[in-house]
């Protein structure tokens, strides 16, 4: 059952995700991203807790899949590109005069909900 469950999370989690992901790529306005973060943000946090029950569930494949070497190489690949966009986005600071009222706007916009 418990499989089931984590399945189910895990195929909702990820339409939520990718549908609110590409409707705020594709819909460039940040009045937009605002008011699709609490769905985005909410079905993240499912995400991760099904990953990490999928994981837990079939560690052994993901381990073994990781024994090949062309894998284990684009998985690094991967993980390179990732820690640099994390530096790059997190030393792209928003001016502070622009980040407060964007910040008070989300959390009203959340506080509705």
């Amino acid at each position: 059952m418990f499989r089931k469950l984590v399945a189910v999370t895990l195929f909702v989690s990820f339409i939520a995700m990718a549908t609110s992901g590409l409707m705020m790529f594709f819909i460039e306005k940040p009045s937009f991203t605002i008011q699709m973060h609490p769905v985005h943000k909410l079905f993240g946090l499912l995400l991760v807790f099904a990953v990490i029950g999928h994981l837990i569930l079939n560690y052994r494949a993901l381990w073994n899949h990781l024994k090949t070497r062309s894998v284990s190489i684009f998985g690094a690949g991967l993980i390179v590109i990732l820690v640099l966009l994390y530096g790059v986005s997190l030393n792209n600071k928003v001016p502070k005069e622009l980040a407060e009222p964007m910040d008070a706007l989300a959390a009203k916009v959340e506080s509705r909900e």
